[in-house]
Protein backbone atom coordinates (compact mmCIF):
# COMPACT_ATOMS: atom_id res chain seq x y z
CA UNK A 1 0.00 0.00 0.00
CA UNK A 2 1.39 3.49 -1.00
CA UNK A 3 1.19 6.44 1.31
CA UNK A 4 -0.29 9.24 -0.09
CA UNK A 5 1.75 12.58 0.05
CA UNK A 6 -0.04 15.88 0.08
CA UNK A 7 1.33 18.50 -2.42
CA UNK A 8 3.16 20.75 -0.72
CA UNK A 9 2.23 24.78 -1.28
CA UNK A 10 5.21 26.90 -1.42
CA UNK A 11 5.00 30.53 0.29
CA UNK A 12 5.13 32.21 -2.53
CA UNK A 13 2.51 30.33 -4.19
CA UNK A 14 0.31 31.48 -1.12
CA UNK A 15 0.50 35.40 -1.92
CA UNK A 16 -1.48 34.28 -4.98
CA UNK A 17 -4.43 33.09 -2.48
CA UNK A 18 -7.01 35.20 -1.44
CA UNK A 19 -6.16 35.56 2.44
CA UNK A 20 -3.59 33.32 2.38
CA UNK A 21 -0.92 36.25 2.22
CA UNK A 22 1.62 35.95 5.14
CA UNK A 23 1.54 39.06 7.68
CA UNK A 24 3.89 40.85 9.43
CA UNK A 25 4.02 40.13 13.09
CA UNK A 26 5.02 43.56 13.66
CA UNK A 27 3.13 46.75 12.75
CA UNK A 28 5.29 48.81 11.03
CA UNK A 29 3.15 52.06 11.91
CA UNK A 30 5.30 51.26 15.22
CA UNK A 31 8.45 53.16 13.85
CA UNK A 32 6.27 56.52 13.51
CA UNK A 33 5.75 56.51 16.94
CA UNK A 34 9.32 56.11 17.63
CA UNK A 35 10.30 58.59 15.51
CA UNK A 36 7.64 61.16 17.06
CA UNK A 37 8.87 60.08 20.56
CA UNK A 38 12.60 60.54 19.20
CA UNK A 39 11.81 64.42 17.98
CA UNK A 40 10.91 64.92 21.31
CA UNK A 41 13.80 63.77 23.05
CA UNK A 42 16.47 65.20 20.47
CA UNK A 43 14.05 68.99 21.00
CA UNK A 44 14.19 68.38 24.69
CA UNK A 45 18.28 67.36 24.91
CA UNK A 46 19.60 70.12 22.39
CA UNK A 47 17.19 72.69 23.74
CA UNK A 48 16.00 72.25 26.95
CA UNK A 49 15.51 76.15 27.12
CA UNK A 50 12.42 75.89 26.65
CA UNK A 51 11.37 72.38 25.24
CA UNK A 52 12.40 70.66 28.36
CA UNK A 53 11.14 73.13 30.95
CA UNK A 54 8.03 73.37 28.70
CA UNK A 55 7.50 69.39 29.27
CA UNK A 56 8.04 69.96 33.21
CA UNK A 57 5.41 72.72 32.95
CA UNK A 58 2.60 70.88 31.30
CA UNK A 59 3.66 67.75 32.56
CA UNK A 60 0.61 67.70 35.11
CA UNK A 61 -1.69 68.57 32.90
CA UNK A 62 -1.15 65.94 30.60
CA UNK A 63 -1.62 63.41 33.15
CA UNK A 64 -5.58 65.21 33.83
CA UNK A 65 -5.79 64.82 30.06
CA UNK A 66 -4.95 61.34 30.35
CA UNK A 67 -6.92 61.01 33.25
CA UNK A 68 -9.90 62.66 31.72
CA UNK A 69 -10.10 60.67 29.00
CA UNK A 70 -9.58 57.15 30.15
CA UNK A 71 -12.51 58.08 33.18
CA UNK A 72 -14.72 59.25 30.35
CA UNK A 73 -14.02 56.55 27.93
CA UNK A 74 -15.17 53.56 30.42
CA UNK A 75 -18.38 55.67 31.31
CA UNK A 76 -18.86 56.45 27.48
CA UNK A 77 -18.89 52.59 26.95
CA UNK A 78 -21.53 51.82 29.80
CA UNK A 79 -24.04 54.72 28.14
CA UNK A 80 -23.22 53.95 24.90
CA UNK A 81 -24.43 50.57 25.70
CA UNK A 82 -27.26 51.24 27.21
CA UNK A 83 -28.22 53.86 24.53
CA UNK A 84 -27.79 51.10 22.19
CA UNK A 85 -29.65 48.81 23.63
CA UNK A 86 -32.81 51.19 24.14
CA UNK A 87 -32.45 52.24 20.90
CA UNK A 88 -33.25 48.37 19.45
CA UNK A 89 -36.08 47.98 22.42
CA UNK A 90 -39.45 47.13 21.36
CA UNK A 91 -40.44 49.12 24.20
CA UNK A 92 -41.84 52.24 22.76
CA UNK A 93 -41.18 54.52 25.67
CA UNK A 94 -37.61 53.54 26.16
CA UNK A 95 -37.14 53.65 22.60
CA UNK A 96 -38.69 57.01 22.48
CA UNK A 97 -36.00 58.44 25.34
CA UNK A 98 -32.94 57.12 23.60
CA UNK A 99 -33.49 58.41 20.43
CA UNK A 100 -34.47 61.57 21.36
CA UNK A 101 -31.11 61.47 23.60
CA UNK A 102 -28.93 60.53 20.84
CA UNK A 103 -30.71 63.00 18.42
CA UNK A 104 -30.57 66.13 20.68
CA UNK A 105 -27.05 65.62 21.78
CA UNK A 106 -25.52 64.93 18.38
CA UNK A 107 -27.13 68.45 17.16
CA UNK A 108 -24.78 70.47 19.94
CA UNK A 109 -21.68 70.90 19.27
CA UNK A 110 -19.07 69.68 22.02
CA UNK A 111 -17.80 72.79 23.36
CA UNK A 112 -21.73 74.42 23.71
CA UNK A 113 -22.22 71.34 25.94
CA UNK A 114 -19.06 71.62 28.02
CA UNK A 115 -19.46 75.09 28.83
CA UNK A 116 -23.41 74.20 29.33
CA UNK A 117 -22.62 72.04 32.17
CA UNK A 118 -20.01 73.93 33.83
CA UNK A 119 -21.52 77.36 33.70
CA UNK A 120 -25.40 76.54 33.34
CA UNK A 121 -26.11 73.44 35.51
CA UNK A 122 -24.71 74.29 38.86
CA UNK A 123 -27.04 77.50 38.69
CA UNK A 124 -30.04 75.00 37.62
CA UNK A 125 -28.82 72.64 40.92
CA UNK A 126 -28.56 75.80 43.04
CA UNK A 127 -32.51 76.59 41.78
CA UNK A 128 -34.01 73.55 42.69
CA UNK A 129 -31.92 73.78 45.87
CA UNK A 130 -34.09 76.76 46.56
CA UNK A 131 -37.56 75.70 45.70
CA UNK A 132 -37.34 72.26 47.60
CA UNK A 133 -35.24 74.09 50.47
CA UNK A 134 -32.18 71.23 50.24
CA UNK A 135 -28.95 73.18 51.56
CA UNK A 136 -26.97 71.08 50.08
CA UNK A 137 -28.46 71.63 46.50
CA UNK A 138 -28.51 75.51 47.21
CA UNK A 139 -25.34 75.69 48.22
CA UNK A 140 -23.63 73.72 45.45
CA UNK A 141 -20.30 74.54 44.12
CA UNK A 142 -19.08 73.07 40.82
CA UNK A 143 -16.26 70.86 40.22
CA UNK A 144 -14.53 71.63 37.29
CA UNK A 145 -13.06 68.18 36.18
CA UNK A 146 -16.32 66.21 37.32
CA UNK A 147 -18.41 68.18 35.52
CA UNK A 148 -15.81 68.04 32.07
CA UNK A 149 -16.22 64.52 32.40
CA UNK A 150 -20.08 64.21 32.38
CA UNK A 151 -20.39 66.88 29.80
CA UNK A 152 -17.63 64.58 27.56
CA UNK A 153 -19.67 61.09 28.96
CA UNK A 154 -23.36 62.58 27.62
CA UNK A 155 -21.57 63.86 24.48
CA UNK A 156 -19.91 60.90 23.13
CA UNK A 157 -22.11 58.52 25.03
CA UNK A 158 -24.74 59.52 22.28
CA UNK A 159 -22.09 58.47 19.76
CA UNK A 160 -21.41 54.94 21.01
CA UNK A 161 -25.14 54.27 21.18
CA UNK A 162 -25.39 54.44 17.30
CA UNK A 163 -21.80 52.26 17.38
CA UNK A 164 -23.44 49.99 19.39
CA UNK A 165 -26.80 49.80 17.25
CA UNK A 166 -25.23 49.01 14.37
CA UNK A 167 -23.06 46.46 15.72
CA UNK A 168 -25.39 44.83 16.74
CA UNK A 169 -27.55 44.83 14.03
CA UNK A 170 -24.66 43.58 11.87
CA UNK A 171 -24.81 40.17 14.05
CA UNK A 172 -27.27 37.77 11.71
CA UNK A 173 -30.75 37.08 13.70
CA UNK A 174 -30.63 33.39 13.35
CA UNK A 175 -27.78 34.11 16.68
CA UNK A 176 -30.54 35.27 19.02
CA UNK A 177 -33.25 33.02 17.78
CA UNK A 178 -30.71 29.80 18.43
CA UNK A 179 -30.06 31.21 21.88
CA UNK A 180 -33.64 31.51 22.58
CA UNK A 181 -34.46 28.23 21.19
CA UNK A 182 -31.92 27.03 23.67
CA UNK A 183 -33.66 28.76 26.41
CA UNK A 184 -31.91 31.75 27.08
CA UNK A 185 -33.55 34.76 27.99
CA UNK A 186 -33.57 37.98 26.18
CA UNK A 187 -30.63 39.63 27.95
CA UNK A 188 -28.71 36.38 28.08
CA UNK A 189 -28.86 35.80 24.70
CA UNK A 190 -27.41 39.09 24.38
CA UNK A 191 -24.83 38.92 26.78
CA UNK A 192 -23.81 35.56 25.97
CA UNK A 193 -23.76 35.10 21.98
CA UNK A 194 -24.81 38.83 20.29
CA UNK A 195 -22.64 41.43 21.97
CA UNK A 196 -19.30 39.12 21.63
CA UNK A 197 -19.49 39.24 18.27
CA UNK A 198 -20.96 42.72 18.05
CA UNK A 199 -17.99 43.66 20.48
CA UNK A 200 -15.98 42.69 17.38
CA UNK A 201 -17.26 44.21 15.06
CA UNK A 202 -17.11 47.80 16.60
CA UNK A 203 -13.43 47.75 17.75
CA UNK A 204 -12.18 49.51 14.85
CA UNK A 205 -14.93 52.83 15.44
CA UNK A 206 -14.46 52.27 19.22
CA UNK A 207 -10.95 52.94 18.88
CA UNK A 208 -11.62 55.89 16.17
CA UNK A 209 -14.08 57.23 19.19
CA UNK A 210 -11.04 57.09 21.97
CA UNK A 211 -9.03 59.04 19.93
CA UNK A 212 -11.26 62.02 19.25
CA UNK A 213 -12.29 61.99 22.31
CA UNK A 214 -8.71 61.94 22.91
CA UNK A 215 -8.05 65.38 21.09
CA UNK A 216 -11.41 66.87 21.51
CA UNK A 217 -10.56 66.48 25.71
CA UNK A 218 -8.37 69.70 24.86
CA UNK A 219 -11.44 72.02 24.44
CA UNK A 220 -12.14 71.16 28.54
CA UNK A 221 -9.60 73.71 28.59
CA UNK A 222 -11.69 76.42 28.40
CA UNK A 223 -14.03 75.64 31.54
CA UNK A 224 -11.47 75.99 34.09
CA UNK A 225 -9.39 72.07 33.83
CA UNK A 226 -5.64 72.61 33.65
CA UNK A 227 -5.56 69.85 30.90
CA UNK A 228 -2.46 69.89 28.66
CA UNK A 229 -4.28 72.60 26.52
CA UNK A 230 -4.49 74.92 29.14
CA UNK A 231 -1.48 74.61 30.73
CA UNK A 232 0.23 75.03 27.17
CA UNK A 233 -1.52 78.61 26.79
CA UNK A 234 -0.66 79.36 30.88
CA UNK A 235 3.50 78.73 30.03
CA UNK A 236 2.47 81.11 26.69
CA UNK A 237 0.97 84.05 28.03
CA UNK A 238 4.42 83.67 31.05
CA UNK A 239 7.01 83.59 28.14
CA UNK A 240 5.51 84.46 25.06
CA UNK A 241 7.01 81.59 22.98
CA UNK A 242 4.14 80.62 20.69
CA UNK A 243 6.26 78.54 18.29
CA UNK A 244 8.08 76.17 20.84
CA UNK A 245 5.23 76.25 23.11
CA UNK A 246 2.26 74.79 20.74
CA UNK A 247 5.02 72.53 18.66
CA UNK A 248 5.65 70.71 21.76
CA UNK A 249 2.14 70.39 22.89
CA UNK A 250 1.39 69.15 19.64
CA UNK A 251 3.73 66.42 19.62
CA UNK A 252 2.48 65.30 23.10
CA UNK A 253 -0.71 65.06 21.82
CA UNK A 254 0.55 63.12 18.56
CA UNK A 255 2.59 61.01 20.23
CA UNK A 256 -0.40 59.99 22.54
CA UNK A 257 -2.81 60.00 19.60
CA UNK A 258 -0.22 57.09 17.75
CA UNK A 259 0.42 55.58 20.34
CA UNK A 260 -3.69 54.31 20.60
CA UNK A 261 -4.45 53.83 17.26
CA UNK A 262 -1.31 51.22 17.37
CA UNK A 263 -2.53 49.58 20.63
CA UNK A 264 -5.89 49.24 18.66
CA UNK A 265 -4.66 47.71 15.68
CA UNK A 266 -2.90 45.15 18.28
CA UNK A 267 -6.36 44.51 19.93
CA UNK A 268 -7.77 44.19 16.45
CA UNK A 269 -5.46 41.49 15.61
CA UNK A 270 -5.45 39.83 18.82
CA UNK A 271 -9.57 39.46 18.78
CA UNK A 272 -9.37 38.14 15.50
CA UNK A 273 -11.47 40.93 13.72
CA UNK A 274 -9.55 41.24 10.24
CA UNK A 275 -10.18 38.00 8.45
Amino acid sequence: MFSRREPKISEQELTHIPGAEPQSHIDVWWWLVVLVAGVIVILSVTMPDPYWRIILFVRDGLAITVFLTVIAFIFMLIVGLLGGLGRLSKNWFIHGISTLYVELVRGVPLLVQLIWWYFAFPVVIKQIGEWTHITPLAEYQSNAILLAVVGLVFCYGAYMSEIYRAGIQSIPKGQMEAARSLGMTYFQAMRHVVLPQAIRVILPPVGNEFIALLKDSSLVSVVAVADLTRRGREFMSTHFNPIEVWTMVALLYLIMTLFSARVVTWLERRTGFER
